[in-house]
């Protein structure tokens, strides 16, 4: 038997319990699943990390489907709508507890970034340990 997706239901009570501890929850969000509305000039990195307090958002609604609310974005108001296949984890800004969730769909390939100049072409990066590669991780931004 095929059962509805956990995530939501996951997400909506992970928000609940950060708010009874008197915490902040932030959400992280893959900017370049489909269907996600949120303002591009806050992605970093193919994500966007979003503060979804009652106080620093408008009109929550945390469905089945996605999470839409109403924002302000250096000042500017601005309607925001999240897939909840995109959510990619929920946290508290004050300790970082909370949940990283699988990926349930191949996200699209993001846009190719621009080549580095050539002075730092040679610049070698060190690969992921394997038991890192291929993990979902969250890190404290401050």
């Amino acid at each position: 038997m095929s059962m509805n997706s956990s995530r939501p239901f996951l997400l909506r009570a992970l928000y609940e319990w950060i708010l009874e501890n008197n915490c902040t929850p932030y959400i992280v969000v893959n900017a370049y699943a489909q269907d996600v509305q949120v303002p591009q000039d806050y992605v970093k990195d193919g994500q966007i990390i979003l503060n979804i307090s009652p106080v620093a958002v408008h009109a929550l609604h945390m469905g089945n489907d996605a999470v839409e609310f109403n924002g302000r974005f250096a000042g500017i108001p601005t309607p925001v709508y999240v897939p909840v296949s995109a959510v990619m984890g929920i946290y508290a800004r004050e300790n970082g507890q909370g949940m990283v969730f699988d990926t349930e769909k191949p996200s699209p390939v993001p846009p190719v970034p621009p080549k580095p100049p050539a002075s730092l072409s040679s610049v070698k990066t060190s690969e992921p340990d394997k038991k890192t590669r291929g993990r979902a991780s969250l890190r404290v931004v401050k």
